[in-house]
């Protein structure tokens, strides 16, 4: 039974959330405030949150960055705003995800169960990027002095996806589908925002990748 965190200040859209959701069997964690619902999660740890962007106090960014440092847990923003900037800021402060408002419940029910899905992608073998040494089959990365790089999850299945292409160019659809579970709801800022994160992670200088690729017009593929 999966545990869900929702962060929104919002008290009739914060009900509903909680018997949608309790409807479909999650225990339920309800919080008005980002402080009250890190708190709720320092105390028992969700599976996945969602968090307001708009919230008294301490923002949703910040609730996002709070809970992203304790945790690898799949966060979805929710905001009344969609221009660039908002979702980018979103995505920067660890969000792996986001849906406007006015926003379908079944379709914030859709992406919550794609993510609690998700699992890393298996490849057959091991495989190094530059002084960086890949196990996917133990969520690992590794410097070549032994010490681990740190991803989140949604960046690990991001680059364990991109190796099991062997090459092969994926386009941002392609990655939604395989990363984010999703196909005809999915964001291209999504994959954008999280390779940027990626590349500042892995290649040696993020603004000349050797690794991560982009193909003009055709999407990313990882260099081996």
């Amino acid at each position: 039974m999966a545990r869900i965190l929702i962060v929104e200040d919002d008290d009739h859209i914060r009900s509903a959330l909680r018997l949608m959701f309790e409807g479909e069997g999650f225990v339920v964690d309800d919080a008005p405030t980002g402080e009250v619902g890190v708190a709720l999660f320092a105390r028992m740890a969700s599976d996945i949150a969602i968090v307001d962007v708009m919230l008294p106090g301490m923002t949703g960014f910040q609730t996002c960055e709070a809970l992203r440092q304790a945790s690898d847990l799949p966060i979805v923003i929710v905001s009344a705003r969609d221009d660039t900037a908002d979702v980018v800021l979103g995505l920067e402060s660890g969000a792996d995800d986001y849906v406007t408002k006015p926003f379908v419940p079944e379709e914030l029910l859709a992406r919550v169960k794609a993510h609690l899905r998700r699992r890393p992608e298996k490849s057959a073998n091991p495989f190094r990027l530059g002084d960086l040494h890949v196990v996917p089959d133990e969520g690992i990365v590794r410097h070549h002095d032994g010490t681990e790089l740190h991803l989140t999850s949604t960046e690990f299945r991001l680059l364990t996806d991109l190796a099991s292409a062997n090459g092969k160019v994926l386009s941002r659809e392609d990655l939604l589908e395989r990363v984010w579970g999703y196909d005809y709801f999915g964001d291209s800022r999504l994959v954008d925002v999280h390779i940027r994160r990626l590349r500042m992670k892995i290649e040696p200088d993020s603004a000349s990748p050797m690794f991560l690729v982009t193909v003009r017009g055709a999407g990313y593929k990882l260099v081996l």
